[in-house]
């Protein structure tokens, strides 16, 4: 294996679940030898002095031990919310190093997640088609090859090049006009089974700062693939009540169980799987049905 890829965590004001997130990251039998650079977001203006202890108390977390070889902090003094906090931390490292791994607060991961992470990146470094290595998969309903490629990006435990990572375009409005004249909104949305053209408007017109939308957009409209294992190498722990992006129904839609095994990774034909596109398009439809049962139910017993 080549050198190892550095590893960018992202954290804000939840101590506990950052706890939890580095503590599996330092599982990871690479970690030792990796390079990690945490950004730590800072207090909105007018912050309580509850958010301010929370804050504070995350960093004492970040700092009370060394999680990788080499630990890099920074701790930014104003708010950039997460969106400019991924992006720009994102971009600095990959300047850097020419790759990166990047791991958000809320994420929990496998022992083998760096193992996986640093041989897709090894494995793909020169195939400009491939956007990204990606560790979280859903729970689908049928089971997949080992690896397979799905058309775009995502955004729970990922891996990227500087070359990938410069199809990146932050203009939500272009991303959007772009898939439309290429009358690809329903592909986009996964044969109309997820609303990713809803997500971006929402982004547009400023009632989300997803950069991950823009991100998927990006790489979905350059043809990009992003590839995923057979089973999952990250499992979200962010809806508690202190998320801000998540919430519990999302955390109950998500749930997984971590893969026992490491992913055996072989180089696969430059294509979106037939078979993984479908099953995530099934996955979608299910967690609809499943929304509506909900409603359903609801309304019942009122």
């Amino acid at each position: 294996m080549s050198t190892l890829a550095p590893i960018i965590f992202f954290a804000f004001k939840r101590p506990e679940i950052t706890r939890k997130a580095l503590e599996s990251l330092a599982l990871n039998p690479e970690a030792a030898e990796s390079e990690l650079y945490v950004f730590a977001d800072g207090p909105k203006e007018g912050a309580t002095a509850e958010t301010l202890q929370q804050i504070a108390a995350t960093r004492e977390v970040i700092r009370s031990r060394k999680w990788c070889g080499t630990v890099h902090i920074a701790e930014r003094v104003q708010n950039y919310g997460l969106a400019k906090s991924v992006i720009t931390g994102v971009t600095e490292v990959i300047e850097k190093h020419g790759k990166a791994i990047i791991v958000e607060d809320d994420l929990v991961l496998s022992p083998y997640f760096l193992r996986y992470m640093n041989e897709g990146l090894d494995l793909y470094k020169d195939d400009p088609q491939v956007a990204s290595i990606h560790g979280y998969l859903y729970p689908l309903l049928e089971k997949m090859p080992e690896t397979f490629f799905i058309r775009g990006a995502d955004c729970w435990g990922w891996a990227t090049w500087a070359r990938a990572w410069k199809q990146f375009e932050p203009d939500g409005q272009k991303l959007y006009d772009a898939i439309r004249l290429k009358g690809e909104s329903r592909a986009f949305d996964f044969n109309n089974t997820y609303n990713y053209m809803k997500m971006l408007r929402k982004q547009i017109s400023g009632q989300n700062d997803s950069w991950a939308i823009r991100w998927n957009a990006s790489a979905f409209l350059k043809n990009m693939l992003t590839l995923y294992p057979s089973r999952s190498l990250v499992q979200n722990i962010g809806g508690d009540e202190s998320a801000t992006h998540m919430d519990e129904a999302d955390t109950e839609k998500y749930e997984v169980v971590l893969s026992p095994t490491p992913i055996q990774l072989q180089k696969l034909p430059l294509e979106a799987s037939v078979q993984g596109t479908a099953a995530f398009e099934d996955y979608f439809r299910s967690t609809k049905l499943g929304l509506v049962q909900k409603i359903k139910r609801f309304i019942k017993n009122r």
